[in-house]
Parts: C-alpha cells; sequence; structure tokens
C-alpha cells in the first residue's frame, strides 16, 4: 500500500472511526461497531503494510470517533480516503440488535494525521 511508504518518513500516524449518527444506535453499539471496524481495517493492513501500522502503534494507536449524518456522506469519504491512497474499512452490520441487516455502521480510516484530517477533518467529534 501507499502508506507503506509514508511510514518511514512521516511520524504521526492515526485512525479516525466515522460514526453515523443517523443510525440513532447507543453507546453500547458504537462500541462493538467501532472495536469491528478498528479490527477489520487492522486485519486489512496487517499484511500489505505492517510498518505503517507500527508506526501506528508507535504513536500510541490513536484513534478519534467522529460523526456523520448520513451513509451518501461516509460514501463520500470513503472515496476521498481512497483517492489519497489510505485504507479504509467500512462495517455492515448484521442486524441482529438494534439496526437493520446490512446498514453501513462506522468507517476506520487509517495514515499519516494530515492526510487523515484531509478526510475526516471537517467532522465533529462524537
Amino acid at each position: 500500500l501507499e502508506i507503506e511508504k509514508l511510514s518511514e518518513i512521516l511520524e504521526d500516524f492515526k485512525m479516525v472511526l466515522i460514526v453515523r449518527n443517523d443510525l440513532k444506535m447507543g453507546k453500547g453499539k458504537i462500541a462493538a461497531q467501532c472495536s469491528h471496524a478498528t479490527l477489520g481495517l487492522y486485519k486489512k493492513v496487517l499484511n500489505r503494510a505492517p510498518k505503517s501500522l507500527n508506526r501506528w502503534e508507535v504513536c500510541g494507536q490513536v484513534k478519534v470517533v467522529v460523526k456523520t449524518e448520513t451513509e451518501e456522506e461516509m460514501l463520500t469519504l470513503q472515496e476521498r480516503a481512497k483517492s489519497l491512497n489510505l485504507p479504509t474499512h467500512i462495517t455492515v452490520d448484521a442486524g441482529r440488535t438494534q439496526i437493520a441487516p446490512n446498514s453501513r455502521t462506522v468507517m476506520a480510516v487509517l495514515g499519516p494525521a494530515d492526510m487523515v484530517d484531509e478526510v475526516t477533518g471537517g467532522l465533529k467529534l462524537l
């Protein structure tokens, strides 16, 4: 992955978790969905960009949780991240508890802090 090269020259890496606020998930549900997104992105990047994960871990595994109001906005943010070659993972819920099956709930994005901020900097904290 492109971020693998960046991990060698840039210091501050972070992960941002973007939660869909329109789904009105409870706090526990949000926590679980954020955990799924974090693990999903970690597994995706583990073999493809291990130096990037190492850089993120050395930086304290920084995670910031923000909110978006629509699925469309989340997908637009994913396209922006992809255009910057930042890896993403969107968690899709099974629908066993609070929300409809196959709902996209949380998107995780990982990379150099400045680049991630280009994607998520305009969003409000959850």
